[in-house]
């Protein structure tokens, strides 16, 4: 769970999460949607991936990405026994 919410932490592997949350997407579609350098996304795809919140899947030469909802799973069951008690 440390590792997810060390992902997390950075807005922008939050805003990666959402573009890949419905479709895969090539890592140069997501690092065609910031401002930053194509290494640094790649950087944050890694992060992701580690923290099992996002799959890859290569295609000849591309790396495609998709969210792992259920990378999430811990974090919702730690989170959801606060709510269901004290919320």
């Amino acid at each position: 769970m440390d590792a997810v919410l060390q992902a997390l932490a950075e807005p922008r592997r939050r805003r990666i999460l959402e573009l890949v949350r419905e479709r895969e997407l090539p890592a140069g579609a997501i690092a065609a949607r910031f401002d930053v350098s194509r290494p640094a996304i790649s950087q944050h795809l890694r992060v992701l991936k580690e923290a099992g919140l996002v799959s890859e899947r290569r295609n000849g030469t591309r790396r495609l990405y998709r969210a792992r909802p259920e990378g999430l799973a811990e974090l919702r069951a730690f989170l959801q026994g606060y709510w269901d008690d004290r919320l």
